[in-house]
């Protein structure tokens, strides 16, 4: 017979799933703020309710998006190669500006063309992917071809051939999942897409003309992998996993959305507070750093000297003015206005919003479409914003019968598979997350850049005074909880 020692350890190692990840996620946040310091205040807090947050992410002060912020150095890190080009890290003024008229011009197009495209990508990749009746699979890895195919048709206006379509993918992999920590980068297999665009540019390839303000292929290469296919890829991927991940777990909302509607079809309406409240329970941003230029005024007591490091915490921020913040309920969006709502999926009109707050809801609800047309989706994984497990998904296409007791084991199975991967992810996570931060506290890339060069990336002169990449008044009584 066992001791009780024994016991207790085969208790210890089978409870394991259950308390191990929440463990190391909370010493991985410990590590985080140990290595970059007490930087930034995180907004809303106990000061900062959620009107607040909104008129100080709206205050023209709120502007700085990379210059004096040790977070920054993070974010270029892993947003590699390229990120100085970045539009979301692009400081204010006319280098912003133009990037900013170019993306609109890239995604531009009619309601009717834009979800045309993007359910016609979907349907390739689905029909090409998932052949089979059953199949088990990752919603974000699923999805990410989709996006690589569409995007690559809106900035090149042409089909996406299949080994660029693996280029795109690859990178986008890579860079999300050295954000979550769950791999290392590989720059070598990003660099391997920026030579391809390289080559593009240099063929006169690319039908739009790219801003006089990016000097060089090289700049114009990056902002093109940056912007089409590191962030949309790897967002709209995400965002699809979640969505899709919801249905799969509430098979009465992904019944109504699909059959629901007037003459049986789909239900339209009910689809789009489906996918508000994908957005708001799973925001595609968890925080977004920005650098005060000018002293702020919170109204509320607080003061904000220039140089803070302000962190808008968005699952916070959507977590307050409604209730069961933590219930996935379609239903809320019945009575509940978006313009009311505390909800900011994509950020806010006066604080540079997300270029694709039009594109996304359009092509978001014409995939959802092809993928509801072909499966019943079916899981029982956890979901949470990180959505490190890439969400495990059993489609079943839709006319064929699985027995229930076949899915009630699958489910259970994928459940059980979930808790354990979760444990051995967590490791991962607390080693690589540990070393890509030093790595990155070592290589100092945005400080680097702005010892050089000034907010609109021209070089500075020698007798120049280097730009300032100090974090100012960071308010170390608030740390900023990166990674998020």
């Amino acid at each position: 017979m066992p001791g009780a020692a024994g016991v207790a350890a085969v208790g210890l190692v089978l409870s394991g799933p259950y308390w191990l990840p929440r463990a190391l996620v909370a010493l991985r946040v410990r590590v985080f703020a140990a290595v970059n310091g007490p930087e930034g205040v995180v907004v809303p807090n106990d000061l900062v309710g959620p009107g607040e947050f909104l008129r100080l992410y709206s205050d023209p002060a709120a502007d700085g998006r990379s210059r004096g912020a040790g977070l920054s150095d993070l974010f270029w890190y892993w947003l590699a190669p390229g990120p100085e080009v970045h539009q979301e890290h692009l400081e204010p003024g006319p280098r912003h500006a133009a990037v900013a008229r170019t993306t609109t011009e890239v995604l531009a197009g009619t309601s009717a063309e834009l979800s045309a495209r993007a359910a016609a990508c979907a349907a390739r990749v689905l029909d090409e992917q998932v052949p089979g009746d059953v199949s088990l699979v990752r919603l974000r890895d699923l999805m990410m071809p989709v996006w690589a195919e569409f995007f690559h048709e809106l900035v090149f206006g042409e089909p996406c051939s299949r080994a660029v379509r693996d280029l795109i993918t690859g990178n986008a992999r890579d860079v999300v999942d050295s954000l979550k920590n769950t791999r290392l980068r590989h720059m070598r297999r990003r660099e391997r897409l920026t030579r391809h665009l390289l080559g593009r540019l240099a063929a006169g390839e690319v039908p739009h003309e790219l801003p006089a303000e990016l000097a060089t292929d090289l700049d114009k290469a990056h902002y093109l992998q940056g912007t089409f296919f590191n962030t949309a890829v790897v967002q709209m991927s995400e965002a699809m996993a979640h969505l899709l991940l919801a249905l799969a777990e509430h098979p009465r909302v992904q019944s109504r959305c699909r059959d629901g509607g007037p003459d049986g079809g789909y239900d339209e309406r009910y689809l789009g507070h489906v996918m508000n409240e994908a957005l708001r329970r799973y925001p595609l941003f968890g925080i977004a750093h920005r650098i005060t230029s000018a002293p702020i005024d919170s109204g509320a007591g607080e003061g904000y000297p220039a140089g803070t490091v302000l962190c808008f915490d968005y699952p916070a921020y959507h977590a307050t003015g409604i209730e069961r913040p933590e219930d996935f309920d379609p239903d809320r969006w019945e009575h509940l206005s978006v313009r009311d709502a505390h909800h900011i999926p994509f950020g806010v009109a006066a604080n540079r919003p997300c270029p694709a707050w039009r594109l996304a809801p359009l092509v978001t609800r014409a995939v959802t479409h092809e993928v509801l047309d072909r499966f019943a989706l079916h899981s029982s994984v956890s979901h949470t914003r990180s959505i490190p497990h890439r969400a495990p998904c059993l489609l079943v296409r839709l006319g064929h019968r699985l027995p229930q007791h076949r899915l009630a084991a699958a489910m259970a199975s994928l459940r059980v598979r979930d808790r354990w991967e979760d444990v051995g992810r967590s490791l991962l996570q607390l080693g690589f997350g540990t070393a890509m931060v030093l790595h990155a506290r070592r290589l100092r890339p945005a400080a680097t850049y702005f010892a050089h060069h000034d907010a609109q990336g021209r070089p500075l002169h020698p007798t120049d005074a280097p730009g300032d990449t100090g974090t100012g008044d960071t308010h170390a009584a608030h740390h900023c909880p990166y990674p998020h």
